[in-house]
C-alpha cells in the first residue's frame, strides 16, 4: 500500500470527508441555525471540490492519495446530503416537501446513488486490469448540477422556516422569491436526474474499448 501523501490539495479533500458526517447530522435538524450552518458547510465543501483539483494540477501535486481521496469525498458528500433529503422529506410536514416534487421519490435516490455505485465498480474493475478511467465532462457537469440542487434545497429548508417564523409567507416579495427559488430546486433536480442517466451512458460508451480490452486480458 503506497504511503499517504498529505499535500495541500489532499488535505482539502480530507477536510471535505470529515465535513460529511457533520453535514449529515445537521440536515436532520429542523432548527434554522443548524440548516444555515449546513448550507455554509456544504457550499464550502462544494467549492473546495473545484479548488483542490485546480491546486493539484497547477502546482504539480497530483498524487495517488489524491486520486483516492477526491472521488471518495465526492461520493460521501452526495450520500451525506441525498439520504437526509429523502428521510426528511417523508416527514408529515409541508415545510419538508421539495418544491413541485413533494416528498423526494425513492426512485430518484436509487437512480442517483445507483449510478455512482455502477461507475465505482466499473472503474475498480478496469483498474485491476491495468486501465485507469478518469472522470469525463458529462460526469463533472452532473456533479455540478447535483451540487446546485443540494445547496439550493438546504437553503430552501432554512428560508421557509424563517418566512414562517417571521410571518413573511403572504408577502409579495417572499412569494416571488419562493417561486424563483423553488423553480431552481425543482429544475436542478430534474436536470441532475437526466445527467445522471446520460453521463452513465456516455461513461460506458466512451470507455467501451477499455472494458473490451480488460475482458480480453482478464480471466
Amino acid at each position: 500500500m503506497p504511503p499517504i501523501q498529505l499535500n495541500l490539495p489532499n488535505t482539502i479533500s480530507l477536510a471535505r470527508i470529515v465535513t460529511c458526517p457533520v453535514l449529515f447530522l445537521l440536515l436532520f435538524s429542523s432548527q434554522v441555525s443548524h440548516l444555515l450552518i449546513a448550507y455554509v458547510l456544504f457550499t464550502a465543501a462544494a467549492v473546495s471540490d473545484l479548488w483542490d483539483g485546480h491546486l493539484a494540477r497547477k502546482h504539480g501535486q497530483v498524487t495517488d492519495t489524491g486520486k483516492l481521496l477526491d472521488p471518495l469525498a465526492d461520493k460521501l458528500l452526495l450520500v451525506a446530503t441525498l439520504l437526509p433529503f429523502y428521510f426528511v422529506s417523508q416527514r408529515p410536514d409541508p415545510l419538508t416537501d421539495l418544491p413541485w416534487w413533494g416528498p423526494l421519490p425513492l426512485w430518484v435516490v436509487v437512480v442517483i446513488l445507483g449510478r455512482e455505485i455502477l461507475v465505482t465498480l466499473a472503474r475498480s474493475w478496469a483498474a485491476r486490469r491495468g486501465s485507469v478511467i478518469s472522470a469525463g465532462f458529462s460526469g463533472k457537469l452532473k456533479a455540478f448540477v447535483q451540487n446546485i440542487f443540494s445547496g439550493s434545497l438546504i437553503l430552501w429548508y432554512g428560508l421557509v422556516r424563517i418566512a414562517r417564523d417571521r410571518g413573511w409567507e403572504g408577502e409579495v416579495a417572499w412569494v416571488a422569491w419562493g417561486h424563483l427559488h423553488g423553480a431552481v430546486v425543482a429544475a436542478s433536480l430534474a436536470l441532475a436526474i437526466f445527467l445522471t442517466v446520460y453521463s452513465l451512458g456516455v461513461y460506458y460508451w466512451q470507455n467501451r474499448a477499455v472494458f473490451q480490452r480488460s475482458e480480453g486480458s482478464g480471466a
